[in-house]
């Protein structure tokens, strides 16, 4: 009886014995590239909800309580949290002095993928450390900092209510687009109650649109000398209702701002630049992230998601910001951006103002120009992931439908009575087409822009003290020299950084002697250097360039055997001791 109870419960729970057997580490032959047994088995082929989101987020952290931290940054406009995964080796080093990298996805609301790169990616982090050398280096040595979504309201609305693939463009502010006082009264209306905002179309005479004869899904305008012998139509635009009368629809969708014209750099209000809110930050998710921002002054590099087109973008968002990024970082952008077109293929390594258009106010200007903080935009999706061959027009797209989605992805043509319009018809490419990566190809989409992240990651800075020398000259005198290395390509304070001096300078120290002089050597072979005066046993670097070193000198008296202490904000706290 006992048995017979435990079988129904699980078949009750939809598990077989064959699916718990399945479970068995023994049955699974492991795939390179992938975590082989992970303790938090997640589905990457499907998008999840703000909840969903976060409960995964809590998954992966009571999973890995010696690689994760999660907490809330915020609160949305709607009052949901905003949660981050802080992820490094706890174990070794001081979490807060590890050069920090920034993610974050869904800045707009129906741009989702970035919610799911950036789980995969903390899911891949804490499932891999045990296994992946690569991984448990990284995460010695550095701390990410994830935040999966940063607009769950609106990433809620996109999903749950009637959009199209393209709305709602970003918050949940309600505005009123018509001026005529009221507020979100004309948005989309989902007439078909099937989730997506599809188009709308009539029979008319007069119409200047045609059936595709070889293809009943689709719709093509008359041209000047074709003779027409079969039914015309006229398109009449989205799904939608003249909700408050005054013969216009679709004019209030609701919460059109756009949060990526919201941040502190080189902002325009909305007069000037369509989609500007209030003022800078004044969309409370913004706010949140910039104040954890400007609480981390150890984060380095940074990297945010969005869709689609399969870019890999920088900037400056406009051209009146071109001076902002000089020579030297410009250098460090190329190398990484190129780098990052090779891992994905198909992805097209711009600049946001001269490859697409202008952009005030915008997330990676304000991390570049206000912090310092070397960030790409990466737009997810191309249509070149279809075929590996081209990246194709909107032909293109209803082939692959047909092809590799099997239909999944248009819905067919039928008959609505509008009360305006009569008789229509309802049909189009449903809102998870287009924008959104499909299912059976996003996780290498997350694995792909997961790399390229690392691989930005990688070429933070890496400080060490490479070699301690000592000099005696008499009278109990000694000239301690050291070499300061730091490993990777990007330097300890971006050109920007230095220009504003947006961070302090590193600190280069030593202790276990009295320092009587301290100095930065500027070129041994003609024994110039520079003196600090004040202080002298902690000298005040401004920059540590990447994949190079600085020399730095101490005339001491007495003492044993000296330490040199590296602090710096972006490239970490570091200590030799004179062997």
């Amino acid at each position: 009886m006992k048995s017979y109870i435990y079988l129904m419960a699980l078949v009750v729970s939809g598990l077989t014995s064959a699916t718990v057997e399945a479970q068995n580490v023994n049955d699974f032959f492991r795939a390179a590239g992938s975590p082989h047994n992970p303790k938090v088995k997640i589905a990457f082929n499907k998008y999840y909800t703000s909840e969903g989101l976060a409960a995964i987020s809590k998954q992966i952290a009571d999973a890995h309580p010696n690689l994760v931290k999660r907490k809330s940054i915020g609160k949305s406009t709607q009052g949901r949290d905003i949660w981050m995964l802080a992820i490094t080796d706890y174990s070794v080093g001081d979490a807060n002095r590890k050069p920090g990298f920034y993610v974050d996805g869904n800045i707009h609301s129906n741009e989702i993928q970035g919610g799911e790169i950036c789980t995969y990616t903390a899911w891949y982090l804490t499932e891999s450390f045990a296994d992946v050398s690569y991984i448990k280096e990284m995460l010695k040595d550095r701390i990410f900092y994830i935040v999966p979504t940063i607009n769950p309201d609106a990433r809620n609305n996109y999903m749950k209510e009637g959009n199209t693939a393209h709305s709602p463009r970003a918050g949940m502010i309600a505005l009123d687009d018509d001026s005529d006082g009221l507020f979100d009264e004309d948005g989309y209306d989902d007439l078909d109650g099937d989730g997506s905002i599809t188009m709308m179309r009539r029979k008319n005479p007069n119409g200047n649109m045609i059936v595709d004869p070889l293809d009943p899904r689709k719709m093509i305008q008359i041209g000047p000398d074709d003779i027409v012998t079969t039914q015309r139509y006229e398109y009449l635009g989205g799904e939608g209702l003249d909700n408050d009368g005054d013969g216009r629809i679709n004019e209030d969708v609701p919460g059109y701002y756009d949060p990526n014209r919201d941040w502190a750099w080189k902002w325009q209000p909305d007069y000037v630049q369509r989609g500007a809110y209030k003022y800078p930050f004044s969309v409370p998710e913004n706010r949140a992230v910039a104040d954890f921002v400007l609480s981390r002054p150890n984060i380095a590099g940074a990297q945010s998601f969005h869709n689609s087109g399969g870019m890999i973008l920088r900037g400056p968002g406009a051209e009146e910001d071109v001076a902002t990024y000089n020579r030297a970082d410009v250098r460090i952008y190329d190398a990484i951006g190129n780098k990052g077109a090779e891992l994905l293929p198909g992805y097209r390594y711009m600049t946001v103002y001269k490859d697409l258009y202008s952009v005030f106010g915008g997330e990676l200007d304000w991390f570049y120009g206000a912090r310092g903080v070397y960030t790409f935009t990466n737009e997810i999706f191309t249509g070149f992931a279809y075929y590996k061959n081209k990246d194709g027009d909107r032909d293109q797209a209803y082939k692959a439908e047909k092809d590799l989605l099997l239909g999944d992805g248009f819905t067919n043509w039928s008959t609505y009575n509008h009360p305006t319009f009569g008789e229509i018809e309802i049909g189009g490419f449903k809102k998870n087409v287009g924008r959104a990566t499909p299912g059976f190809m996003l996780e290498e989409e997350a694995h792909r822009n997961m790399v390229f992240t690392f691989y930005h990651a990688h070429h933070m800075p890496l400080l060490s003290v490479n070699s301690i020398t000592e000099k005696s000259l008499g009278n109990g005198l000694k000239e301690i020299t050291a070499i300061i290395k730091n490993e990777r390509l990007m330097p300890t304070h971006a050109s920007q950084d230095l220009k504003y001096k947006i961070e302090r300078p590193d600190n280069i120290s030593l202790s276990g002697a009295d320092v009587l002089a301290g100095m930065i050597v500027d070129s041994d072979d003609f024994n110039i250097t520079t003196e600090q005066k004040n202080n002298p046993s902690i000298l005040k670097v401004s920059n540590i360039p990447g994949n190079d070193v600085i020399k730095v000198r101490w005339i001491v008296k007495g003492g044993g055997k000296v330490t040199i202490t590296v602090d710096s904000a972006k490239g970490g706290l570091v200590s030799k001791k004179q062997s």
